[in-house]
């Protein structure tokens, strides 16, 4: 994914794919927070799609670092770049969240890490971050 900055007055923004525009300081906290642990899952503390996600993982035997974006005072501006990143057009798009980062690298959301599980690519990925020891 392509980042192209743009600077609006004294804000400096971010363009992904010449979509709407979004503070640079919210992907450098996304960035960030990817980082913090090998997987990392962008979650709505209400949602039942993150709370299939979060079981998924800590069944695997991953300790996933979880944020719950509706309790966080800046989970909005974080919700809405991570839909960007994801290429939603809107805030309801199906699937928008859990968005997962496994090893600091966004993976993406419900669909893509189901897909990765199904056909076998997760628990490399999950391995080679140091997120499973088997």
């Amino acid at each position: 994914m392509q980042y192209k900055t743009e600077t609006r007055g004294l804000l400096s923004c971010n363009k992904v794919n010449n979509m709407a525009v979004f503070p640079s300081e919210t992907l450098v906290r996304i960035e960030s927070m990817a980082a913090e642990n090998a997987v990392v899952i962008f979650s709505v503390s209400t949602c039942s799609m993150c709370h299939a996600m979060k079981r998924l993982f800590r069944g695997m035997g991953a300790s996933p670092a979880v944020h719950e974006l509706d309790l966080l005072p800046y989970g909005v501006d974080i919700h809405r770049a991570l839909l960007r990143l994801l290429g939603c057009s809107s805030p309801t798009s199906p699937g928008a969240l859990p968005v997962v980062f496994i090893g600091g690298k966004m993976l993406g959301s419900m669909e893509r890490v189901m897909a990765s599980h199904i056909n076998g690519s997760l628990v490399p990925l999950l391995k080679d971050a140091g997120a499973l020891w088997l």
